[in-house]
């Protein structure tokens, strides 16, 4: 099973296949993703664990366990965690036609990663 720290938390692929890639995210306490959009793909988050603070195209919501998250392919996007003592934790699966991680295109990145 592929495993990725980040400086925001870490994430582990689940399943991966033509049509889709299924991802076990943690974010730490008070960190965040960073506002990005993909070319080649949509995804799904379900929440788990904890509380994600979701921002799409400017729009910021709260989502707590079991609530889930749908963003369109293109959509800017990012999930934050404002807890400052429970990671927040959510199963992402993407659906689409390219899962690499350089159709990741930052807008706003709190690490200087481009």
């Amino acid at each position: 099973m592929e495993h990725d720290k980040r400086p925001w938390g870490q994430y582990w692929v689940l399943e991966d296949s033509k049509s889709y890639k299924v991802k076990r995210v943690e974010v730490h306490p008070n960190h965040r993703l960073s506002y990005q959009y993909h070319h080649k793909r949509s995804e799904i988050w379900t929440i788990v664990q904890g509380v994600g603070q979701v921002t799409i195209n400017g729009e910021v919501k709260e989502y707590g366990v079991g609530e889930v998250v749908k963003i369109p392919q293109g959509a800017k996007h990012r999930i934050a965690n404002p807890k400052e003592d429970e990671n927040c934790v959510f199963i992402e699966v993407q659906v689409g036609t390219y899962f690499g991680e350089d159709d990741i295109v930052r807008i706003q990145d709190d690490y200087s990663r481009e």
